[in-house]
């Protein structure tokens, strides 16, 4: 359980990771309401100046880029799907750390010319163009033409269910003028110069929008700035708690296997009981029979213990496949099954040993 739990941590921790640790996003609306959105109701949205004003007066940011989206429908002869469509500024593959596996990004040529182009992912592209190369054909979205420029490289699956290959882009100067009717930005993406310096990039954007958006010191602002550093940890306490709580099911196990350990003990008691009768009658003390079977109950559940470390690190290595998560194997969590599995060794063996030892030598050697 341990093991799986560390997996899906290490899994939400690796995606989040991949969209950046340094990578911080604006949206419009004050926070409160909910840990990964905003409440947008009132707020006004953002603009292209927006980004340039981050760009030049905030030394902590390394790209900016703004983003609006909304769903489209995408068509390419008699193929159709339903798919995001986002106008990005060219710093937007930065950003994301995103890169091309054919064609060519958006060039600042693209935005400042309004340029119908346009990079998809690789579901838009296997959908609509099947295994036909991608690159120089035109894509239809809504009642716009756009020539495809780029086959971005696949993302897969985000932490929270949303397939990132299933997306176009075009320059945010061709979307708001043939799209979203005007200039507005929907979301700011932001990624500081290191991981270090992300608090002090948070703050210093904080501060210049409360300036822009000419926010008094009394008034709450009307934007929030996410770190995916917060996001990664709710997401991790998350995982964190379904762990404990499987752990603990699991430790149901154990008190089964403790009452079982008790159960073959007393047997043993019974069925070796002349031989204990024989052992006293010659000489042996209560505290020796007491150890002897105190000791064969330690090296029971020890072996139970090993045997089931094995078993649980083969059985966590399968399902992480299945699952398609990270194998992790926490020595801490074995040593510490291994530890708890001697101990209800001890428990569960006293009372069997107790009974040995309190048996009456010359009834011990009458017993059949």
């Amino acid at each position: 359980m341990q093991a799986l739990g560390a997996g899906a941590t290490a899994r939400v921790t690796g995606e989040i990771a991949g969209l950046g640790s340094n990578m911080l996003i604006v949206l419009p609306g004050g926070a409160g309401h909910g840990a990964f959105g905003s409440n947008t109701r009132g707020a006004p949205l953002f603009t292209l100046a927006d980004v340039d004003a981050i760009t030049r007066e905030v030394g902590a940011v390394r790209h900016v880029a703004g983003v609006s989206s909304r769903s489209i429908r995408a068509v390419v002869a008699e193929n159709n799907r339903s798919t995001t469509l986002s106008g990005v500024t060219t710093g937007f593959f930065a950003v994301r750390g995103w890169s091309v596996e054919r064609g060519r990004l958006l060039t600042e040529d693209d935005d400042r010319q309004s340029q119908k182009n346009c990079v998809i992912g690789h579901t838009v592209a296997d959908d609509l163009f099947g295994g036909q190369d991608p690159i120089g054909a035109e894509l239809r979205l809504h009642d716009l033409g756009c020539r495809v420029v780029g086959l971005l490289e696949t993302k897969g699956v985000s932490t929270f269910g949303q397939d990132q290959d299933d997306f176009v882009a075009m320059p945010h100067t061709t979307y708001a003028r043939r799209i979203g009717g005007d200039d507005h930005v929907g979301t700011l993406m932001v990624s500081a110069v290191s991981e270090e310096r992300t608090d002090e990039a948070k703050a210093a954007i904080e501060s210049l929008m409360r300036q822009r958006r000419r926010i008094r010191a009394d008034e709450d602002d009307d934007f929030t700035v996410r770190d995916l550093r917060e996001i990664q940890n709710i997401l991790s306490s998350v995982t964190g708690v379904l762990t404990t709580l499987l752990a603990s099911v699991a430790a149901i196990s154990l008190v089964v296997g403790g009452i079982g350990i008790m159960n073959i003990m007393l047997v043993s008691v019974t069925e070796r009981t002349r031989e204990i009768g024989v052992r006293l009658a010659i000489g042996a003390r209560s505290s020796d029979i007491l150890s002897q079977f105190l000791v064969e109950a330690i090296v029971l559940s020890a072996a139970g213990g090993l045997v089931g470390a094995a078993l649980g690190a083969v059985g966590a290595l399968v399902l992480s496949r299945v699952l398609a998560t990270p194998f992790v194997f926490p020595l801490e969590a074995a040593a510490l099954a291994l530890t708890v599995s001697v101990a209800v060794g001890v428990v569960f063996g006293v009372f069997p040993a107790r009974k040995a030892a309190r048996l009456r030598p010359i009834e011990a050697l009458r017993y059949e």
